[in-house]
């Protein structure tokens, strides 16, 4: 018995030093930032009333299509 709880406090030492789910979370963490911090720009760039965004798009189209890009 006494076996079966040196193992179980080392396997829970172990555990507890383990720092790779932290970096799993860490990184979970930075993608949901920039996502969030995407969404609300691309939100007020569609919400734009003198159509921001869309114009914006006509003048990448516009360049990657071999036009004059200002």
């Amino acid at each position: 018995m006494n076996n079966v709880l040196q193992a179980i406090g080392q396997y829970t030492r172990g555990f507890l030093r383990d720092e790779e789910g932290a970096q799993v979370i860490e990184y979970a963490l930075i993608i949901a930032v920039v996502s969030i911090a995407l969404i609300v720009l691309l939100q007020k760039l569609t919400v734009d009333p003198t159509g921001g965004f869309s114009l914006f798009i006509g003048r990448v189209t516009t360049c990657l299509s071999g036009g004059l890009c200002v």
